[in-house]
């Protein structure tokens, strides 16, 4: 077993006993060790420091000590693997040992001690000019005149990939999910399908929840653009929406590609993936209308809380708005 780390700490009897347990006994791999040997030695080093033992730490000791980690910028989730590790290790002192008699705990000291929490990542969306870049882009692909029959057909699709994805959020699970609805004929209980006539998809999303998203007007001249060549290549005018060259339904990666290369063909700075136009239609949406349950329906989110995160991408213009909207929020007049 190589358990090595900080060769300035001799590690103590009991942590030698621990780490042979995890190796011999748990069976634990050498890399999950390894992790636990780098994780205690930090909290040798910190006994060291105060000229503590280790039957003497406290639940102030420990807080201090995270307080400590926390203001250096160690991250919420190495912190969180910190304290998982120093709990784990008091639990297993706790317990009778015939080599540790000198050493007696009864409490845990880490037992309610808790991380600071994870600062959420804010989801990454497209500027309204960087979106309206990629749309003209992908249309003008479709409208080169020196493609092949081939090259054509695919920029029609992909052009009504983005064009969707972007005026109806939709997940990429929930657009491949697409086929074509037959009027009047037996729908299964998980398909997605347009509505042609009342410009909506019907999609069967995430958690096994259905909803109904309008489809905007560029979007719709997209799909009938494409159900046209669809057509071509379907003739029994049945199975999924979004094909392949040989017919067969569209794998999540291969959209993932060719978004990414419209994107860098467009020129736009920044990596460009399925998710994020779901995430700019959620952005720009809520900056344009300020209505937070509007965007959790289009969305399919349970919880409104998930929605709320998209005001904080552009709070500087919701602001704003309040300001001018509100009444209590302008200053009287002298």
């Amino acid at each position: 077993m190589n358990t090595s780390s900080d060769s300035s700490v001799k590690k103590p009897l009991e942590l030698l006993l621990f780490l042979e347990e995890l190796d011999v006994v748990r069976q634990l791999s050498q890399h999950t060790i390894l992790a636990y040997d780098q994780d205690l030695i930090k909290l040798y080093l910190y006994l060291r420091e105060f000229d503590l033992q280790i039957h003497q730490v406290q639940a102030h000791h420990i807080r201090n000590w995270v307080g400590r980690l926390h203001g250096q910028g160690l991250s919420a989730r190495s912190i969180a693997r910190l304290l998982s590790a120093w709990r784990t290790f008091f639990d297993w002192i706790k317990k009778p040992h015939p080599k540790l008699t000198t050493i007696q705990i009864t409490d845990n000291p880490v037992v309610d001690i808790k991380a600071p929490r994870k600062v959420k990542s804010l989801p990454k969306a497209l500027s309204v000019e960087h979106t309206q870049v990629l749309m003209e882009f992908a249309k003008k692909q479709m409208d080169a005149a020196d493609l092949s029959i081939d090259h054509y057909w695919t920029a029609v699709r992909d052009y009504a990939i983005v064009e969707l994805l972007y005026s109806s959020g939709l997940r990429l699970s929930e657009l491949l999910s697409i086929d074509v609805r037959i009027a009047g004929g037996h729908q299964h209980e998980r398909q997605s399908w347009i509505d042609w006539e009342t410009a909506e998809v019907n999609v069967f999303g995430k958690g096994g929840k259905r909803r109904i998203v309008p489809v905007g007007k560029m979007a719709m001249q997209a799909l009938n653009s494409w159900r046209t060549e669809w057509e071509k290549k379907m003739p029994e005018l049945l199975g999924p929406f979004f094909i392949n060259e040989k017919g067969a339904r569209l794998s999540p990666r291969t959209v993932q590609m060719r978004l990414q290369k419209l994107a860098v063909s467009a020129g736009l700075p920044t990596h460009v993936h399925p998710h994020m136009l779901r995430h700019s239609f959620a952005s720009h949406v809520l900056q344009s209308s300020h209505d937070l349950r509007a965007v959790q329906e289009m969305l399919g989110h349970v919880s409104i809380g998930s929605t709320q995160i998209y005001t904080s991408l552009d709070f500087q213009h919701l602001a704003q708005a309040y300001d001018q909207a509100h009444p209590r929020a302008k200053p009287e007049k002298s």
